[in-house]
């Protein structure tokens, strides 16, 4: 038989039915006599608690063999002054008399002004360093220009002034005709066979603070009938 089948008996839920019925009615009939009070009065006894006092153990026992306890010097005695001692003060000495006398008052000392500074004495002026013209000498060692003859044909006459740069060897290694003699066509030949002989002429070479130096100089031919 299976469950379906069971479930279809009504006889087994009228026994259930029953069952409950008579379980409602003995507990309707406990807690109308008290007998629902005194089960859980009964139930309730065995459930109370007491609070027990935790019980301390004994103190340990002293320890034996202790050292003993350290030994303190005893205290100073008090403070006893010294007796007092009368101790008499020295004589005092009589004061000294000190007898002062007055200088006499110093002489005046006359004090002189003093004298006067002395100018400061002026600069030494530069030195100016020692210098020798270079020279030429027609009449000794230079060779004197022949006088042409249309010059001399038209008395023509006057000086060169030629402008010569020398050598330390007394060579002349430059010159200039700086003024000319004259005007005329005649002048110039003169001013031209001038500075020929210049050139071609060795003379004494100039000095500087007595060194043989190249230097400038100047010269002057003085043309004449009677040469």
């Amino acid at each position: 038989m299976d469950f379906a089948q069971q479930q279809r008996n009504p006889g087994r839920h009228a026994v259930g039915i029953g069952i409950v019925l008579v379980l409602h009615l003995i507990l309707g009939w406990a807690l109308v006599t008290g007998l629902a009070q005194r089960m859980v009065e009964v139930i309730r006894a065995p459930i109370e608690t007491k609070i027990i006092e935790e019980t301390k153990p004994p103190p340990p026992p002293p320890p034996e063999n202790l050292p003993p306890p350290p030994k303190f010097a005893p205290p100073p005695p008090s403070f006893v002054p010294p007796p007092e001692v009368n101790v008499n003060p020295p004589p005092t000495p009589a004061p000294a008399i000190t007898v002062t006398r007055e200088a006499p008052p110093p002489a005046p000392v006359s004090i002189a002004p003093p004298a006067p500074a002395a100018p400061p004495a002026p600069p030494a002026p530069p030195r100016v360093p020692v210098r020798t013209e270079p020279k030429l000498n027609f009449a000794t060692t230079c060779e004197r220009p022949e006088f042409p003859r249309a010059a001399r044909s038209a008395e023509t006459s006057g000086n060169t002034v030629i402008v010569f740069t020398m050598g330390v060897d007394g060579v002349i290694t430059d010159a200039t005709v700086e003024r000319s003699s004259g005007p005329t066509r005649e002048h110039k030949q003169l001013d031209r066979l001038a500075l020929e002989a210049v050139r071609a002429c060795k003379g004494t070479p100039g000095t500087l603070d007595g060194k043989a130096e190249r230097l400038t100089s100047r010269v002057t031919y003085e043309w004449k009938l009677d040469n």
